[in-house]
C-alpha cells in the first residue's frame, strides 16, 4: 500500500478498479491479474461483494436468533414472577390458602402473556436488525444511500404524525400486557365501559357488558383500570334493620347465617377467609345499615352476594328481625277550636307506611 501511495498513477488505477476504499480481496485480485482494472471489477462483483453480502446476512441471522432468545427470557422473568413470592404476598394480606388463587401449577395466563409479549418485542427487534442489514447490503451494491435515508426519514415523520393515535394505542397496550393490568375473563371497569374482557390486543380491548353490549376500547384512551377479578375479590352485603332491633343479636345472626352458607359444599372452595361483620355502616331515614364482607376467589363474589341476601332474608324473618320499609310520620291539623280538638290532634301523630 505504501508503494501504491507513492505512485499517483497506480493509485488512481487501483481506485478505478476497487474504489476509494479497496478491500483486501480486491487489492489481491488487482495484483494477481497484472493490474487489469476490468477483470478486477468483474471479480469484485462476482466474489468480493457477494461474500460481504453473505457475511452481512449471516451476522443478521445470528443476531436475530440471539436477540429473540434473550428477549423472550427477559420478558418471561419480568412477566411471570416467582410463584413463591406471590404466595407470600397473599399471606401477608391475610389469605391463608394462597394455592387456591395461584394454583398448584404455573399460571397458564402468565405463560401465555409472556409468550405474546416476547413475540411482539422479538418481532420488533428482528425488523430493526434486518432493516439495518438491508441498508448495509444496498450500500454494498453501490447505491447512494443519502437520498434513500432522507426519503425514508421524511416518510417516517409523515407516518408518525398521521398515526399518533395508533402508536399511542400500541404502546399503551404493550405496557398493559407487561404490567398484567387485566386479562381475558377478568371483569374490569375502564370508565364508561364495564364488562368481561373477551379479547386483548396491542391496539384495543374488547369487553362484553352485562347487557350483552360489546365495547371496543382503544388502549390509548384508557385512563384508569378497575379490575374486579384479580387475585381475590370481596362479596360485600349491606342489610337494613329497624331501629328497635337488637344490634348484637343481628350481628350474631348475620355471622352464623353467613358461616353456614360459606361452609356448604357449593361455596367452600370459593371462600378464602372467615366472613366478617363490620357493623353499623349508616343510620338512615328508615333503618340501620349493617355491613359484612367475605373474601372470595375472583369472579365469584356476585353470585355469593345474591345467595347471602336470600339466606339473610330467611334468617331475619325466622328470628323476627324486621327489614324496614320507608316510613313517615304525618301530623293532622283540623278546623276545630284551637284550644281543644286541634291541640289534641296535634299531640297524637299518626304513622303510615
Amino acid at each position: 500500500m505504501l508503494a501504491l501511495a507513492a505512485t499517483p498513477g497506480l493509485t488512481e488505477t487501483l481506485e478505478d478498479g476497487c474504489g476509494q476504499d479497496p478491500s483486501f480481496i480486491c487489492e489481491r485480485v488487482y495484483e494477481l491479474t497484472g493490474e487489469n482494472v476490468g477483470l478486477t471489477q468483474v471479480v469484485d462483483w462476482l466474489l468480493n461483494r457477494p461474500l460481504t453480502i453473505l457475511l452481512i446476512v449471516l451476522v443478521a441471522w445470528i443476531a436475530t436468533r440471539v436477540a429473540r432468545r434473550y428477549v423472550r427470557r427477559g420478558v418471561r422473568q419480568l412477566v411471570a414472577p416467582d410463584r413463591t413470592a406471590t404466595a407470600r404476598r397473599l399471606q401477608r394480606i391475610g389469605i391463608d390458602r394462597p394455592e387456591t388463587i395461584i394454583g398448584a401449577q404455573a399460571d397458564p395466563r402468565r405463560n401465555s402473556r409472556a409468550t405474546s409479549i416476547g413475540n411482539v418485542v422479538g418481532s420488533t427487534v428482528t425488523v430493526l436488525i434486518w432493516t439495518v442489514a438491508t441498508i448495509l447490503i444496498i450500500g454494498e451494491l453501490g447505491f447512494d444511500l443519502g437520498p434513500f435515508i432522507a426519503g425514508a426519514g421524511i416518510a417516517g415523520v409523515a407516518l408518525g404524525f398521521g398515526a399518533q393515535s395508533l402508536v399511542k394505542d400500541c404502546i399503551a397496550g404493550l405496557f398493559m400486557l407487561i404490567e398484567d393490568q387485566y386479562g381475558i375473563g377478568d371483569i374490569v371497569d375502564l370508565g364508561e365501559a364495564i364488562g368481561e374482557v373477551e379479547e386483548v390486543t396491542l391496539r384495543t380491548t374488547v369487553l362484553r357488558g352485562l347487557d350483552g353490549t360489546v365495547w371496543h376500547v382503544p388502549n390509548g384512551e384508557v385512563q384508569r383500570v378497575g379490575n374486579k377479578s384479580q387475585l381475590w375479590s370481596v362479596a360485600l352485603v349491606d342489610v337494613d334493620v329497624a331501629y328497635d332491633s337488637d344490634l348484637a343479636e343481628t350481628r350474631e345472626l348475620m355471622l352464623s347465617t353467613t358461616r353456614e352458607l360459606c361452609g356448604s359444599e357449593q361455596w367452600m372452595g370459593d371462600v378464602l377467609e372467615e366472613p366478617t361483620v363490620l357493623g353499623v355502616e349508616a343510620l338512615g331515614a328508615d333503618g340501620i345499615t349493617m355491613r359484612m364482607i367475605v373474601k372470595t376467589t375472583p369472579g365469584s363474589q356476585w353470585a355469593l352476594q345474591r345467595q347471602l341476601r336470600e339466606a339473610l332474608k330467611a334468617s331475619f324473618d325466622e328470628a323476627g328481625i324486621e327489614i324496614p320499609f320507608p316510613q313517615r310520620t304525618v301530623w293532622m291539623r283540623g278546623e276545630a277550636d284551637p284550644g281543644t280538638a286541634e291541640s289534641a290532634e296535634a299531640s297524637n301523630p299518626t304513622s303510615s307506611g
